[in-house]
């Protein structure tokens, strides 16, 4: 089972971006537990400055903008 982080506010593209996520798992058959990360002290922590960020079992593998769909498949993939 792969851990996913979404850091960010809840802004727009936060949500999406959880969204995808999601969507790709279900898609590829890959189990994910998603954790919504909105605090601020706690996304700095991963050395984002960006959102939205991704973590994928404890590795940083996006900051910044919406990631592409090929992306996150790549990532939950691995």
């Amino acid at each position: 089972m792969k851990d996913v982080k979404v850091l960010g506010p809840g802004c727009a593209r936060c949500k999406a971006t959880e969204d995808m996520v999601r969507d790709q798992a279900a898609r590829l058959g890959v189990a994910v537990t998603v954790e919504k990360v909105t605090d601020y002290a706690a996304i700095a922590g991963f050395g984002i400055a960006a959102t939205p960020g991704i973590v994928v079992d404890g590795t940083v593998v996006h900051a910044g903008g919406l990631p592409k769909p090929e992306d996150v498949a790549r990532w939950l993939s691995a």
